[in-house]
């Protein structure tokens, strides 16, 4: 089999996100199949925003009240992604924003790590950091705030 079609098979596999192909040619044949933690992720997708969603009616009205409230107060960045949440560049090092730096749009605030890619997350909005909601490696959900910005 000539390896350029080999190229575009392994192509087609990683665009269109089976995780497994075989095909035959007279006596010879090919299997491409992606590692199983790729198969793993859009089950963690789903299975996360039930929970999220469901203790938060079931969770005393009360509690939910004074959440929203602080959200009125100022502007929510919110991560555009599922994935591991991490304050800064390297472990030993600053965090990228923490409680009361003054951010300008386009810094950097954050890194979101998702399928073991780095996304950093960066202001929207110009301000002062009021609260940063998250801890450092929680796993956050699409649309979950991560910092207030006021």
């Amino acid at each position: 089999m000539d390896i350029r079609k080999i190229k575009k098979l392994i192509e087609l596999v990683e665009e269109s996100g089976i995780s497994e192909l075989e095909i035959s040619e007279g006596e010879e044949s090919v299997r491409i199949s992606r590692n199983s933690p790729v198969a793993a992720q859009p089950v963690h997708y789903a299975a996360a925003p039930a929970p999220v969603a469901a203790p938060a009616p079931a969770a005393a009205p009360a509690e939910a009240a004074p959440a929203a409230a602080p959200a009125a107060s100022g502007h929510l960045v919110k991560s555009p992604m599922v994935g591991s949440f991490y304050a800064s560049p390297k472990p030993d090092a600053a965090a990228f924003a923490a409680v009361g730096d003054s951010v300008n749009v386009g810094d950097t605030l954050c890194i979101i790590e998702a399928m073991k890619m780095m996304n950093e997350i960066t202001a929207d909005k110009a301000g002062v950091i009021k609260a940063v909601l998250v801890e450092n490696g929680d796993s956050v959900e699409f649309d979950q705030p991560l910092f207030e910005i006021a």
